[in-house]
C-alpha cells in the first residue's frame, strides 16, 4: 500500500495491494487513532475510580447504618451501591473493550493487514458508544469520531484493493471481543467492589445481633 507510511523502508511489511489517493497515510491515521482510543480508555478509567471511591463511601455508611439497626438507611445505601455497581460494570466492560481495540489497530499499525482485521473493530466501537451514553453522554461525539474514521479506512482500503470485509464473521468476532470484555469486567468489579457477604458487612450483623442480645439480657 503506497500510501501506507512515508518511510519507504517499511513498505515491504504492507500485505495489502494497491495505491490509495489520500493527503493523510494510512498508518498515520491508525496512530491518530490508537491515541484518541488510548485517551478514551483514561476517561473511562478515572470514572471507575470514582465510582469505587464514591461506592466505598456509602458501603461503610451502609455497615454504619446496619450496625446501630437502622435497617431503613442500610437498606438505602445498599440500593445506591447496586445502581453504581451496575454503572461501574458497564463503564469497565467499555474501557476493557476499547483497549482490546487498540491493541487490533497496533496490530494493523504493525503488518498493514488492514482488510481482515478492521471489521469488527469498528462495530465493537459503535457497541461501546451504545452502552456508555447513558453514562458518559459527553463521550458520545469522540467515539463517533472514531467509529467514522475507523469506517473510512475501510472504504479507501475497499476502493483500492477491491477487498471487502465479511460482515457475518466481523459482527460474530465483535460479539466475542464484548463477550471476553464482559467476563474480565465482571471479575474485576468483584475485586474493586467490596461485597455485603463479606466479613466486614457479616461482622457488623453480628455486632448488631449481640447489642440486640445484651439490651434484651
Amino acid at each position: 500500500m503506497g500510501n501506507w507510511d512515508k518511510d519507504e523502508s517499511n513498505y515491504s511489511k504492507i500485505k495489502v495491494p494497491g495505491i490509495l489517493r489520500q493527503e493523510q497515510p494510512l498508518k498515520e491515521k491508525v496512530s491518530r487513532t490508537i491515541y484518541k482510543l488510548k485517551v478514551q480508555q483514561n476517561k473511562l478509567d478515572s470514572s471507575i475510580s470514582r465510582m469505587q471511591h464514591h461506592d466505598r463511601e456509602l458501603f461503610n455508611k451502609c455497615v454504619s447504618a446496619q450496625t446501630v439497626k437502622d435497617s431503613a438507611r442500610a437498606t438505602m445505601y445498599a440500593n445506591e451501591c447496586a445502581e453504581i455497581r451496575k454503572m461501574a460494570s458497564v463503564t469497565l466492560r467499555s474501557q476493557l473493550a476499547l483497549e482490546q481495540v487498540a491493541l487490533r489497530l497496533e496490530t494493523i499499525r504493525e503488518f498493514g493487514d488492514i482488510a481482515a482485521l478492521m471489521g469488527p473493530v469498528s462495530e465493537v466501537v459503535r457497541s461501546v458508544k451504545t452502552q456508555i451514553s447513558g453514562i458518559m453522554p459527553e463521550m458520545s461525539f469522540e467515539l463517533d469520531e472514531i467509529g467514522d474514521t475507523l469506517n473510512s479506512m475501510m472504504v479507501e482500503v475497499g476502493e483500492a484493493t477491491g477487498q471487502t470485509y465479511n460482515a457475518e464473521t466481523s459482527s460474530s468476532e465483535a460479539q466475542k471481543i464484548l463477550s471476553e470484555a464482559g467476563t474480565v469486567a465482571e471479575q474485576r468489579i468483584k475485586e474493586k467492589f467490596p461485597d455485603f457477604s463479606s466479613k466486614e458487612f457479616e461482622s457488623s450483623k453480628i455486632s448488631q445481633f449481640g447489642t440486640e442480645e445484651r439490651t434484651q439480657t
